[in-house]
């Protein structure tokens, strides 16, 4: 009986993803070299997605002596951290979306006792010229409250408090190159640390997390290109 409730649980998780389509998605699978500084730094192509190749994921900040590195991610090994933060210093990912409609953006994200809470998101078609498509947003500190329900682990499932969507993006449709990025508005100790995970630029509603984990990405080989 058990079997048969995890088999119909799967069914019914399949039919809510096919109506998205992961175009790409940043898991942080691999960890930032070392003793990485610098005001820029790129950490590369998404992992997964149908139009995975080519694109990137970067960060960049005013100060010279910004640290880089992969702290635990929210339910996997690592993520992309930074301190030194000023206000204008974001992330950024690019990706194409051409073949593609209706596009969402989610990601996770959390910060220090010290770090930055409050970010836009701003996106663009050429890299130059930027229209905010998210006025503001709050990133709420991991381990709050004491009780270790809210940090991000490698072992411990997404926790969902932690992810931001946005859903059916104005202008993002059948773009040749988008650029998106997550822009600081706080102004912190320069010890403070922001982390970001997660990153999932999709056609479509996006998966609820334990949809992705039992089908896994190269499972939704159905989903659809519109």
């Amino acid at each position: 009986m058990k079997t048969s409730l995890f088999a119909a649980a799967v069914v019914v998780s399949c039919t809510a993803s096919a109506s998205a389509s992961i175009v790409a998605s940043w898991s942080m699978a691999t960890a930032v070299p070392a003793s990485t500084t610098g005001s820029n730094y790129t950490y590369g192509a998404a992992d997964a997605g149908d139009a995975a190749a080519g694109t990137s994921l970067s960060g960049f900040h005013a100060l010279a002596a910004t640290t880089w590195s992969s702290p635990a991610g929210n339910g996997s090994q690592y993520s992309l951290s930074s301190n030194n933060w000023s206000v204008g210093d974001y992330y950024q990912i690019a990706v194409s979306t051409t073949g593609f409609s209706d596009i969402y953006l989610a990601w996770d994200q959390t910060r220090s006792s010290t770090g930055p809470s409050s970010f836009r998101v701003d996106m663009s078609t050429d890299g130059t010229n930027f229209s905010t498509i998210l006025a503001s947003y709050t990133v709420i500190q991991a381990g709050l409250a004491g009780t270790g329900t809210l940090s991000w682990s490698t072992t411990a499932g997404v926790q969902s408090a932690f992810t931001t969507t946005i859903a059916s993006i104005a202008g993002a449709d059948n773009q040749s190159t988008l650029f998106f990025r997550f822009v600081n508005l706080s102004t912190v100790a320069t010890g403070g640390t922001n982390r970001i995970d997660n990153i999932i630029v999709s056609s479509g509603p996006i998966p609820a997390p334990g949809a992705l984990a039992l089908l896994g990405l190269a499972g939704l080989a159905a989903r659809r290109r519109r």
